[in-house]
């Protein structure tokens, strides 16, 4: 079984390489923001966390997947389902840049999102990447327990490893 859990906070490269991996390795692939806020016919809804966890042993009992994905408690259970963990870990500036870049392409149309790109969710971009930063060592300290099976990424040059490291191409 190949299963690749993608963590990092917002505007860290995680939808590029999951969506990357998934062509590489013929594996398919889950954002993780699409199983909280589901499309229905009468629009985006949130699910609970027990939902979201129920949706996510579905997925899983079907073999083979990628998660990508920020930091929440309902994904506590892929640290542990997941046979690889990558952590994406851009610098701050760059991942800063990175949201004022998409929030610019979003409201062009020339980058396509989920929800309305509006002023109010760039600050909440840049109010999750702070709470993030506050946060880390925690998030750190929780990592740590799956240490055996992460893999940090912190820039290009050690993305390019990931993609091409056996750990995360050959099966297990």
């Amino acid at each position: 079984m190949r299963k690749i859990f993608i963590i990092g906070i917002v505007a860290s490269g995680k939808t590029t390489l999951a969506k990357r991996l998934s062509n590489q390795l013929s594996i398919p692939w889950y954002e993780l923001d699409n199983i909280v806020h589901h499309h229905t016919l009468v629009g985006r809804n949130k699910r609970t966390p027990e939902e979201q966890v129920e949706v996510i042993e579905n997925i899983d009992r079907s073999g083979d997947w990628i998660f990508e994905g920020v930091n929440r408690e309902s994904y506590n259970c892929l640290l542990d389902m997941a046979d690889t963990i990558i952590f994406l870990d851009p610098p701050l500036w760059k991942r800063k840049i990175r949201i004022l870049t998409r929030y610019i392409k979003q409201n062009l149309g020339l980058e396509h999102c989920d929800y309305k790109p509006d002023i109010a969710m760039l600050k909440m971009m840049y109010t999750w990447t702070s709470n993030f930063e506050h946060n880390r060592p925690a998030f750190e300290a929780k990592l740590n327990l799956y240490s055996h099976k992460v893999t940090r990424v912190t820039n290009s040059e050690a993305l390019d490893k990931v993609l091409g490291s056996e750990r995360v191409v050959e099966d297990s």
